[in-house]
């Protein structure tokens, strides 16, 4: 059985972006190598042979593996459940001392915290999910326990 992937529609059309490169101008360039590699001669010492088949194994396991994304995921819109927290919102929390932090909350895959995204699977995430504007969160991080309140969703 495999697990939901939420995904944003722009995370979507990234991923779908990806799939269509990898099997179409990164497939070619790769088989162009192969038969380059090929027309070498002898394959038991050809470096660029070997490299090209494990770049082949590569590129096949990340077409499957977007494959298997895209056909398990759940496209999230905007925040549908105004005035709690969901995945698709967007989010203003803050630890006491510290300024305000701005985070989409999006699924795993998608996960980016540099980028002010996170996953509704981390710490925060799991501590804020279905909360409303006033609470406050506690999440057990790597970094300790944090505490913080909500501030705002969108």
């Amino acid at each position: 059985m495999s697990q939901t992937n939420y995904l944003t529609p722009e995370g979507e059309a990234r991923l779908k972006a990806e799939l269509e490169d990898l099997k179409g101008p990164r497939r070619e360039e790769l088989s162009k190598r192969l038969r380059s590699a090929i027309q070498m001669g002898d394959l038991s010492e050809n470096a660029d042979y070997h490299k090209a088949k494990e770049d082949q194994g590569f590129l096949e396991g990340r077409i499957q593996e977007l494959e298997s994304i895209l056909r398990s995921s759940v496209i999230i819109e905007k925040n549908l459940s105004k005035g709690q927290v969901s995945i698709g919102a967007t989010i203003t929390i803050q630890e006491a001392g510290s300024d305000p932090e701005t985070y989409h909350i999006v699924g795993a895959t998608e996960a980016d915290p540099r980028n002010g995204k996170i996953s509704h699977e981390s710490p925060i995430g799991r501590a804020i999910m279905d909360k409303k504007v006033g609470d406050v969160a506690e999440a057990e991080t790597p970094g300790g326990k944090i505490k913080f309140k909500i501030l705002k969703i969108e």
